[in-house]
């Protein structure tokens, strides 16, 4: 058991928690939530003894073994696998010596060895660390290369990897998501539901946070609350809790404002005098409760499209990857004719990756990554990616946004085509030094600073903080500034790359609000399902070179997942040395590994059969959809209000009173329903013809 005794943290001179009075039992998997700021990290440094608390105590069992994600992987030559299995210190230990004892011939040392390693059980070892690497997406053939090799986001993974390899009993997570896929999170979330120890968890991935936690540990204004239950049953929960103080609020001040209006009126009278001092004796034994004071709700906005036109872009018979022809680094202005990207601030110059395709490209190396793509986008549409990391989902972003030429076929944009562009590395490109004024400035040279700080403060940078240099904002503040530059160019179609790995739980839900509420056409690759599933009606799985439409929601790709064998997920392996930056290497031709959908494209040949139980797909091309969901959701309302009334008719006709003029209220009532049901019958033909 976990216990915190009058527990109070400080960072600085900055109060955290106080008062902390709770335990943690053995075997519970805790969400840990709060917005930014509210002291979840410096909480799991105290955990970790390397915070100290400013007052109280923090008792953990004197045994507990505590494994934890490094925030950092140094630049290491040695092997992905023996990295992960050196997280199991002491069967690391008794490999090494029984490696030592074979190249020694010490054959007196390699019995020693082998009866360590059959006390330990590690006789396994090497297979469950190459299991975890597998369940991580990476493949058996990276399994031997160099830490050194792999990007941060894989180094991310392996450092999440070491820590699962750790025999403990305590894990502390800390926003273990944010560079996983999809399909690595399903994986995850399955093996922390196995997990025997006590788990701590900081995310903001909602769903994650679901399918995952046994309780709910909210930090909030200073003080810590534990829940029972997910984090959907937290909100419920809070929910009442909060409506409940309210109402003991409202009704002590209904006491408080009766027993002092008894006091003003008699206290002066000597025959009311005992009464009196009775109910000012009452007045101060009330308990006090404070009144419910409603959390800031965010709520940002996309400005509407200035031009909106129907057929936005196209991809046809596209070889979309990186070779000779690739531009390093981002246009700054015009696609093709086509429109802006805006802001030129959400693309730099590449980063280490980005300088070794270059290096390929010198070469004359080409590496393709998707085949035959046949992708078109349209007003009103919203598309969700799927698929593993380094399948090609960021590729074929950046070959849409124009970032990435094709290597061969055909991009159609139309001439009033502007796209808002956030990649993986927007936040990063922001100008270290600058202001939010500065950033929007270097877009609208002559707009006037008032108009700049109006849209600011709408994105919740008000007043001086506008002006503030950004190096002093957290990484969720960037990423909504990023987002902010790229909404002030109103954009008609948002292509978004992982936006929320920064974001807070409240941020993502006004996020998902703001996306909702987009007139234009969006594609979005994330693994927050909750964002994804809200803001998107449409999925495509992009994976081994091949874009297909996936017939089905999140739901049915998660129960998809699950249900694969492990010898049948063939994940995509990491970056290779030629292209990094490519997400993948270069796809093999033996493509039989089962997809979720297959798909005849209008613009490429058919692909891949059909996995067991997966839903037929739509034989168009990709986003060949030409149904608008605002038209949708337009025709399901007429309907409704359709039913509604009629509803309400039939009632006043079953009344006898309807009949008490002669029948003439029925009769006026027989023909509105009349006209009522041919209207109906053709607002239900209308909404089939849209669902088919």
């Amino acid at each position: 058991m976990i216990a915190f005794r009058n527990f109070a943290l400080r960072r600085g001179e900055r109060l955290l928690l106080s008062d902390v009075d709770l335990a943690l039992h053995a075997g519970w998997r805790v969400g840990v939530v709060g917005r930014n700021g509210t002291g979840k990290s410096s909480l799991f440094a105290a955990m970790m003894r390397d915070l100290e608390p400013d007052k109280g105590d923090l008792d953990l069992p004197g045994k507990t073994r505590v494994a934890t994600v490094a925030q950092e992987t140094p630049s290491l030559p040695d092997p992905a696998l023996d990295f992960v299995l050196s997280g199991d210190v002491d069967v690391h230990a008794a490999v090494q010596a029984e490696a030592n004892a074979f190249a020694a011939e010490d054959w007196e040392a390699v019995a020693e060895a082998h009866h360590r390693l059959e006390e330990l059980n590690g006789y396994d070892a090497s297979a469950r660390a190459g299991r975890l690497l597998h369940g991580l997406g990476f493949a058996a053939e990276t399994h031997p290369r160099p830490v050194s090799d792999f990007s941060g986001g894989w180094r991310v993974r392996l450092n999440v990897a070491r820590a699962l390899m750790m025999p403990s009993d305590l894990l502390l997570l800390d926003e273990p998501t944010n560079h996983l896929d999809l399909d690595a999170v399903v994986w995850l979330e399955e093996w922390l539901r196995r997990y025997p120890g006590t788990l701590l968890v900081i995310s903001h991935d909602r769903e994650f946070l679901d399918n995952v936690t046994t309780h709910t540990l909210h930090l909030h204004e200073g003080k810590a609350k534990l829940y029972s239950g997910n984090y959907t049953q937290f909100e419920r929960q809070r929910a009442e809790h909060l409506r409940q103080q309210q109402i003991a609020f409202d009704k002590e001040q209904a006491e408080r404002a009766h027993l002092q209006k008894f006091i003003d009126r008699f206290k002066a009278k000597a025959s009311k005098a005992r009464q009196a001092q009775s109910r000012m004796k009452r007045l101060e034994k009330l308990a006090g409760t404070e009144a419910v004071r409603a959390e800031r709700e965010f709520r940002i906005e996309v400005p509407a499209p200035a031009r909106m036109p129907f057929a936005l872009m196209r991809l046809n018979d596209a070889n979309c990857g990186y070779g000779a022809r690739k531009t390093v680094g981002g246009p700054e202005g015009p696609i093709s004719g086509a429109g802006s990207i805006g802001p030129s601030l959400a693309l730099p110059s590449p980063h280490r990756d980005g300088e070794r395709v270059a290096e390929g490209r010198v070469r004359g190396d080409a590496v393709t990554i998707l085949h035959n793509v046949g992708f078109g986008l349209e007003a009103g549409d919203r598309i969700g990616l799927l698929g593993p990391n380094g399948a090609g989902k960021s590729t074929l972003v950046k070959s849409l946004v124009g970032e990435l030429p094709l290597l061969s076929g055909e991009r159609y944009a139309h001439p009033d085509l502007r796209i808002g562009y956030f990649a993986q590395h927007t936040v990063e490109s922001l100008v270290p030094g600058a202001s939010p004024i500065d950033h929007l400035r270097e877009l609208s040279p002559d707009i006037a600073t008032q108009a700049f700080r109006d849209f600011l403060g709408k994105w919740y940078f008000p007043g001086d903080r506008a002006f503030e240099s950004i190096d002093g904002f957290s990484g969720g503040e960037k990423a909504r500034l990023a987002l902010a530059l790229i909404a002030w160019r109103q954009p008609n179609v948002l292509l978004l790359d992982e936006p929320t790995n920064h974001l807070d739980l409240d941020m993502r839900e006004a996020l998902a609000e703001a996306l909702s509420d987009f007139d234009g056409a969006i594609v979005m690759v994330s693994h927050d399902r909750h964002l994804i599933g809200l803001v998107c009606d449409r999925f495509v799985r992009v994976a081994d070179g091949v874009v297909e439409p996936f017939d089905g929601d999140l739901d049915e790709y998660a129960a998809w997942l699950r249900s694969r064998s492990g010898g049948e997920q063939k994940k995509s392996e990491p970056k290779t040395e030629a292209a990094k930056n490519a997400e993948a290497t270069p796809i093999e031709s033996n493509r039989s590994e089962s997809k979720p959908a297959a798909s005849k494209s209008a613009d490429s040949k058919p692909v891949g059969p059909k996995p067991a139980g997966s839903k037929p797909a739509d034989t168009k091309s990709v986003p060949a959809k030409k149904i608008n969901p605002h038209k949708l959701a337009k025709a399901e309302a007429r309907v409704a209000e359709l039913e509604a009334r009629l509803s309400r008719i039939e009632t006043e006709l079953a009344d006898p009173s309807a009949y008490l003029d002669g029948g003439k209220r029925a009769a006026d009532l027989g023909r509105e329903q009349q006209t009522l049901r041919a209207e109906l019958d053709e607002a239900e033909t209308e909404l089939l013809a849209l669902y088919d």
